[in-house]
């Protein structure tokens, strides 16, 4: 894929960026790459609950119900990015519960901040494996899809993360029980990982940088290229 950093532009002005899902790990990688980011002037965390986090350039939003925005999308102004981390584990969901959260949460996030913010760069976490067909037999790849392509369709700078493996960096931890246990047992085991499946695996530090990387540096490639998989988010995300 084209790389968004080779603009010959001036560079960008400071952002202010949206995370959604910050107390998540993921999330947790991704807001801490903003906060150590100089080049980012503000950062809004939308949660259910307070991060326990405190920082100069953080403003935190506590909000119930993604489902409906609205209450809150006065405070979602003059946001140059959203990196939307939030997303619950497909095990022990209906498909019907699971769609809710992925992709009817995730839509009204992009509608709602879309709407107060004309050119708004929108990253989606999503995962390997995810089907663009919407037809496959997999249920959470088929809901990510769909949601993938809804979020494409819509008029901004949209860009699909599907990373693999993901290591948990600065104290990052999934909140999916089993998730948890899986990075306890093989956490030592990725720099073995990442040598025989480097296509495959990557970082919470990884991941958040690569965000910001495409975030500054709009339409820089066109929809074929908006897809990014562990290895495009590894060279967008070296330090």
């Amino acid at each position: 894929m084209t790389d968004p950093r080779a603009s010959t532009a001036e560079p960008a002005a400071p952002m202010d960026v949206v995370v959604f899902g910050a107390s998540g790990m993921v999330g947790h990688g991704v807001l801490h790459a903003c906060l150590e980011d100089p080049g980012v002037a503000r950062v809004i965390a939308v949660g259910r609950r307070p991060l326990g986090v405190s920082h100069p350039r953080l403003t935190e939003i506590v909000h119930q119900d993604f489902a409906d925005l609205s209450p809150v999308a006065d405070r979602l102004t003059g946001v140059t990015a959203c990196f939307y981390c939030l997303g619950v584990s497909a095990a022990g969901h209906t498909e019907a519960a699971y769609t809710r959260v992925t992709h009817d949460f995730t839509l009204e996030a992009a509608r709602t901040l879309l709407a107060a913010n004309p050119g708004l760069t929108f990253t989606y976490v999503s995962g390997e494996g995810t089907d663009s067909t919407e037809r496959g037999r997999t249920m959470w790849a088929r809901v990510k899809g769909r949601t993938e392509n809804a979020l494409l369709a819509l008029p901004m700078d949209a860009w699909m993360f599907r990373p693999g493996y993901i290591r948990p960096r600065r104290g990052a931890v999934s909140r999916t029980r089993a998730y948890r246990v899986v990075y306890g047992l093989t956490s030592w085991l990725y720099p073995l990982l990442h040598r025989l499946a480097p296509g495959h695996t990557t970082t919470t530090d990884h991941l958040g940088r690569a965000m910001l990387a495409v975030a500054r540096h709009p339409g820089q490639a066109d929809r074929s290229e908006r897809v990014l998989y562990s290895r495009d988010i590894n060279r967008l995300g070296e330090p």
